[in-house]
Order: C-alpha cells, then structure tokens, then sequence
C-alpha cells in the first residue's frame, strides 16, 4: 500500500524506466460540504490532481489512476525537465506506453487524507487541515473516512470535467480499492478495473497487520492523543511505523540483496544493548528521511480506511462484486507478503462464478509488494491488450 521509503529503492526505480519528456502540472480540485460515508459532512474538501493526454471530443477516453497508501497523484511524468524523479507509474503511462497517452486522457488524483501533507507536490484535506469551524487543525475531530470518501471525491472531480464515463479505473495497493470500489458504487461509469496487488476485502489477518502500523504512531509520547500541531510531532513513532511499513512491502531476498554486509555477529549490537545492527539503522534513516514530509495522524486514518474496506461497502463480497459490470484484470504479486496472491485470487473467482468477465495474471519478482510499483511493466503488453479490446 504502500511505500516509496527508501532511498534505495527510488534509485533502482531509476535505472529501470526510460526518461520520460512527459511534462505535468498539479493543479486543485475543490468541493464544499462533502458527506461521508458514515454521515458526516466536511465543510471544505480540497485535493491535488494532474493529468496526462488529452480529454477527446467525446469525452469518452478518460482512465483514472488511484494510488497507493503512501503515494500521490504524481503517477508518470516529471514537473520539470530536471525533476529527478518521475512519476511511480511511468514506465506504463506515456506516449506509446502501456497506457497510451496519445490515445487516453490519464487523471490521477491525490487522496482525501494523503500521507504525505508536508509534500510540497501534495494538495489533500485531512486531520492537519484547519477546521474552518474553529480555525485550528482538526485533529482527531476529523470524521473517519473509508475507500467509498477517496472514490467519491474522484467522482466529483471527473464530474467537474464533463466525464460520465471511464474507460478504465486503474491502481495499485490501495489504488487497487479504490478502483474496484468504483466498479461496485458505479457500475455503469466503469468500463474497465484493473486491480494491481490489489485484494476486494480486508480480512482478519490484513487488520491485524494494519494495525501493528498505527501502534507506534499511538505509544508516542508526543502524538497527545493526535494534538501536536503547533508543538512536538510524534516523528519518532512515525518513523517506526514506517519502518514496519517498509519491511512488510518488500520480500526477505530484496532486503537480504542490498544488505549484503549484513552480519548477526556485529561488534557494536554485540557489546551495546542499546546500538542496532546496521541494517535496522538503513532502515531507520531511510524512514526517518521520508516522515518529514507525511503526517502521524493521517497515517491512522489511511490505516483505518484501509481496515474498513469491502467492496461496495455493504453486506458482503459476493453481493458488492454483483454489481460490477466493468471487465476486469487482477495483477497481484507473486512474492507479495502484504496484500499476498490469495486475495486478488477470491475477488477474481468470485466474479468469476458471477458470470463476470475477469482476468489473472501474477507480476514476478523479489520485491514483494512493491513489484507492483518497480516491476509493473512486466504485464505491460497484457494492460495495453486489456485497454484496446
């Protein structure tokens, strides 16, 4: 769901996509008295947006991308020529790509509640917005929101730009919730869900692992029961949920290969109860680097949104995914820990035994969850093919 943590790893994303002359802009998109889910109402929504492509004639050529947990909006492309980092997304989306920007208009959008609020690239409504009712953050007073909220807030976005149709919706991770909860509450808007290590439920296991990320952010001192705006965040228990974040995205051998020092044996772990091993300080760093930039409380939230997901949002799987009408393709990754095969495997041999056109296939390779991410274009020519047909 889930991370681009690591230093590392953004620079082994690097060297396996192309350059990209593909120029974006992150623009805002705003609503007033957006209900909820749950039946609160938030006075003021704001989230960031950008685009790829052009929108035709007939507004028929639209695909969404949904992110993953701790991702943004930025999902192919780069805000200048020397922006050292392209969008996570980009060795399929562009000219020529998988998802064919000559030919389909690309929206992706930031979340409601995005991770990353002190990102100078991230435009999101959540806990650390102020409260225009009292001119302070919200805090915990902001209402719990679920994957229904991010989609609706999509769906009043594509709205604001004449869109009554998608050719596709398309994420990964969390993304991959959000796009089968379209194909659930909007049938009739969704042609086509792709679904990247993706699951249609959370089960009692996926809780229980989403939770063990929020515990270090609520053992901080300085977290105060979610009010620390304006004094100490609690960057510590942020950092360690990161850290856990991060271990759980990725398969042992990906870890073990750029670890390759590694010894159990290391003289200061040995001689200091109080001294790490050097590959709990990479990480550590590495985690503590990227917490700068995101926001405790949102993280609880996102966690939360995360445990309470179902598809269609009511009574149980097997009645949400009846109502989907997309076609629908399922890449989970083999090596996944987190959101592991068996999960994409159930919505696919549910909508299969509904009479629903699904497809499956497994995206290869030792970085877990993350070959969602960093290995994608493994099934480029199968993403392409799905689009087309």
């Amino acid at each position: 769901m889930f991370l681009r943590v690591l230093g590392l790893l953004i620079c082994f994303h690097v060297s396996i996509v192309s350059a990209t002359e593909l120029l974006v802009e992150k623009q805002a998109f705003s609503i007033d008295n957006f209900a909820t889910f749950n039946g609160n109402v938030i006075e003021e929504v704001t989230v960031g947006w950008e685009s790829y492509g052009e929108l035709n004639e007939e507004k028929s050529n639209a695909i969404l991308i949904t992110h993953y947990f701790s991702g943004t909006s930025h999902a192919a492309g780069k805000y200048s020529p020397d922006d050292p980092q392209p969008g996570y997304w980009d060795a399929i989306i562009g000219p020529g790509k998988a998802i064919d920007t000559n030919k389909f208009f690309v929206i992706s959008s930031d979340t409601l509640i995005n991770a990353g609020v002190h990102d100078p690239n991230v435009i999101t409504t959540g806990p650390a917005s102020i409260n225009p009712a009292t001119g302070k953050p919200y805090g915990l007073n902001f209402p719990v929101v679920t994957i229904r909220d991010f989609v609706n807030v999509q769906k009043a976005l594509v709205e604001s730009l004449g869109i009554s149709k998608l050719h596709a919706v398309i994420g990964p991770s969390m993304g991959s919730m959000q796009a089968i909860e379209w194909a659930t509450a909007y049938p009739d808007w969704v042609e086509r869900m792709v679904s990247v290590i993706g699951m249609a439920q959370t089960d009692a296991w996926t809780t229980l692992a989403l939770e063990h990320w929020a515990l270090p952010i609520r053992l901080d001192p300085d977290w105060n029961n979610g009010n620390y705006y304006g004094s100490t965040p609690p960057l510590q228990g942020l950092t360690h949920s990161l850290m856990l974040i991060t271990q759980q995205a990725l398969y042992p051998d990906f870890i073990n290969q750029i670890q390759p020092q590694h010894s159990p044996l290391e003289q200061a772990p040995l001689n200091d109860i109080n001294a790490s091993h050097s590959a709990v300080q990479w990480l550590h760093v590495a985690a503590a680097q990227r917490a700068t930039i995101m926001d405790a409380n949102h993280i609880l939230y996102l966690v939360r949104a995360c445990q309470l997901f179902l598809a269609g949002h009511s009574g149980s799987l097997e009645e949400g995914l009846s109502k989907v009408k997309a076609k629908s393709l399922f890449l989970p990754a083999s090596s996944d820990l987190l959101l592991m095969p068996y999960m994409a495997r159930l919505a696919h041999d549910t909508l299969a035994r509904l009479g629903k056109s699904t497809q499956y296939a497994e995206i290869n390779g030792i970085q877990g969850h993350l070959d969602g991410v960093y290995q994608v274009q493994q099934q480029a020519e199968k993403i392409k093919q799905f689009l087309e047909n």
